[in-house]
């Protein structure tokens, strides 16, 4: 019997373990660092214990300390969740030895499939599709070019321990060897403490699809459908899907065969995912298995009905499988975005610091809110910069896409920066909408980089209609406060100006019941909302359609988000209108030449020296934040004339790095 659990995360994945094993009647024990120590996952918990300082391998990856947790807090089982120690056969082997039930699959198959290239031998010999490529570890950049040069460009650089998206470089050719070499090694050894690195062929846009697999320790096995996960950046997932639109019946049974092949051959039991990538014919190979839980698994748990955590818990318990593979039915469509603490239009650069304004969607049929964070909370440079997973289920793939966009224009998160604006440009993408993906996606729709969507007519009609509407309720207040509402009334009618960033929109505005009727450009906007002055969502009607719209007011304008746009909206006469082209416009005068750290971190490596003749974007320093390497390009010509930063050195946004001369200046 399992009758308390020890969870050896933190974070949403904490929080939704504890869910399951209360609903299970099993106590719950949660472990804290010192970054942790007000963290929404201990408010869940019927214990906590302290393991140690922030960074991960004193804490969450300290396999002492949490061998300590489990013997103060007395736990008869752990559950790891996904990263960290998750993963790790020694961790499980252990716990096994001290007599802990371990929630998850044994250290022998944790060790089989965790090391990449004996799981590529073992799948091969499974009879499992495998990628071409060299079954090894790469010694040496010079080892790396000539296995390269044989397999052709372009390949793909793999930490033979990794995850997550982790230790992971495309190589398109010689030139770029070096960096990707050091950068996937370095990143490879911080992360899982193996620097081992393996190469395979890359193959150009692929899909990349995973089959869930869910065994027990009596030798049976089920899968539950398959999820899509081709929307990514820089091989982390972004979004993931289940079903898959590409996937049909005789791909899915040839993929349920070999995945349930290969966890036999291992006998393997828990909740595991053999991931594939899947060619334009359809012609699929294993890329890896994970063998713990996924962060995207509640969209197999919302078309399935099957919580696999439960699963997981009632398989480490030594429980036959209740449900046979004709059991599972597929029902629906199922959504789930990542919600990053990260700034999409700075290079998606972490955003680390305190969340002042923390508001989720409403829990509704169909709307599923996983999260670790909190109002405020603060968002820690130790760890992932995961805020939250939105997931959604709806019965068609576009009623899906829809109940998304409603869900994420609902979210109010502010103090830090996130990706909200760039999920719903995805979603909104006629690419995404028709399910033509694969996972060069975002190198295709945003080649240089995420800027923002362009604003449409639709965007546009909906951001000035909602930039009036809250301008008007606001002049109304303030003028029945100053006994002028009569004045107020008589006043609709009258023309003015909507500046949406810096374009002009003459519009005529006329009251009606519950909001106005908006004309401009030959257009007839009706325009109904129950908004009450200072909330931060705008929920309105606009002629028959429901719209979620963010609202940030200051003393000179009102920043409106709408689906992955963010305007400056000012309302005004258009005599105010006309005087605003003699407004002086702002100018930045920093000098380029200074490189300031675009983010916090740590210094991991300077790559030039003081004095050094360098090109514009070539790499000058390296920092690390959660658990990634960041590099830092030069942004001109020049030559190098201070440094103000040493290896290892902690930095925060702003804090200057170095000083480059420019090549005209010299």
């Amino acid at each position: 019997m399992i009758t308390k659990i020890l969870i050896a995360n933190r974070g949403e994945i904490a929080c939704r373990i504890a869910k399951t094993a209360k609903k299970m009647g099993i106590q719950v024990v949660a472990v804290y660092s010192d970054a942790d120590t007000n963290s929404l996952h201990l408010r869940m918990a019927d214990e906590v214990v302290y393991i140690g300082p922030s960074p991960a391998p004193s804490s969450y990856l300290n396999i002492k300390n949490i061998l300590n947790a489990i013997k103060i807090s007395g736990a008869d089982a752990v559950h790891p969740g996904y990263g960290f120690l998750s993963e790790n056969a020694k961790f499980a082997e252990t716990l096994v030895k001290n007599n802990i039930t371990f929630i998850g699959p044994s250290a022998d198959a944790i060790s089989k499939m965790g090391d990449k290239i004996q799981a590529k031998k073992i799948a091969k010999d499974a009879g499992v599709n495998v990628v071409p490529g060299y079954i090894g570890a790469i010694k040496t950049e010079k080892d790396a070019l000539k296995i390269a040069a044989k397999i052709g460009y372009p390949i793909m650089l793999k930490a033979v321990a990794g995850g997550g998206g982790k230790g992971i470089r495309i190589v398109r050719n010689e030139a770029e060897m070096q960096q990707a070499f050091s950068s996937t090694k370095n990143e490879a050894r911080n992360s899982f403490a193996d620097e081992r690195t393996f190469i395979e062929k890359y193959i150009e846009r692929p899909r990349h699809i995973e089959i869930q697999v869910l065994g027990d320790q009596h030798g049976n096995y089920i899968c539950l459908g398959e999820r899509e996960c081709s929307i990514q950046r820089h091989h982390q997932k972004v979004i993931e899907e289940a079903p898959s639109a590409f996937i049909d019946e005789k791909i899915r049974k040839k993929m349920y065969a070999q995945a349930i092949a290969l966890a036999k051959t291992v006998k393997y039991f828990s909740a595991g995912t053999v991931e594939y990538i899947v060619d334009s014919k359809k012609k699929f190979y294993f890329m890896e298995m994970n063998t713990r839980l996924q962060v995207e698994h509640p969209v197999t748990e919302l078309i399935t009905g099957i919580d696999i955590v439960e699963q997981m818990i009632r398989i480490a318990r030594g429980e036959k499988l209740s449900i046979k593979q004709t059991d599972v039915k597929l029902d629906g469509w199922a959504t789930e975005c990542r919600i990053y603490a990260e700034d999409p239009s700075c290079g998606f650069l972490p955003s680390i610091g305190r969340i002042t304004t923390y508001n989720a969607p409403k829990s509704e049929a169909g709307v599923r809110i996983e999260s670790g964070v909190f109002e405020g909370g603060e968002v820690s440079m130790f760890y992932d910069a995961m805020i939250a997973k939105a997931c959604v289920h709806a019965p068609t793939r576009v009623e899906c896409i829809d109940k998304m966009q409603k869900a994420l224009g609902e979210y109010i998160i502010r103090g830090i920066c996130h990706n909200i604006p760039f999920l719903q440009t995805i979603l909104s993408s006629a690419k995404y909408i028709s399910a033509n993906i694969s996972t060069n996606f975002l190198d295709e729709e945003h080649k240089s980089g995420f800027t923002g969507p362009v604003i449409n007519d639709e965007a546009t009609a909906v951001i000035l209609s909602a930039a009036l509407f809250t301008d008007l309720t606001e002049q109304k207040r303030a003028m029945t406060i100053n006994n002028q509402l009569r004045t107020y009334q008589r006043s609709h009618g009258t023309r003015l100006v909507v500046m949406l960033d810096d374009r002009k929109y003459p519009v005529t505005v006329r009251h009606i019941e519950d909001g106005y009727k908006i004309s401009f450009e030959n257009r007839r906007l009706y325009i109904k909302s129950k908004w009450i002055l200072g909330n931060k969502l705008f929920q309105c009607n606009i002629n028959g359609q429901s719209y979620s719209l963010q609202i940030e007011k200051n003393k000179l304008a009102t920043k409106i988000t709408y689906v992955g746009h963010s305007i400056m909206t000012r309302v005004m006469t258009p005599a105010v209108g006309e005087l605003t082209k003699y407004m002086k416009k702002f100018e930045n005068k920093n000098s380029k030449g200074d490189v300031m750290a675009n983010m916090p971190g740590m210094v991991r490596d300077v790559k030039v020296e003081l004095g050094a003749l360098i090109s514009k974007d070539q790499p000058i320093v390296i920092l690390e934040a959660m658990k990634m390497e960041n590099i830092i390009l030069s942004p001109i010509d020049g030559v190098v004339t201070t440094i103000q930063i040493d290896v290892g050195q902690s930095v925060m946004v702003g804090d200057l790095l170095m000083s480059i001369k420019a090549s005209e200046e010299q």
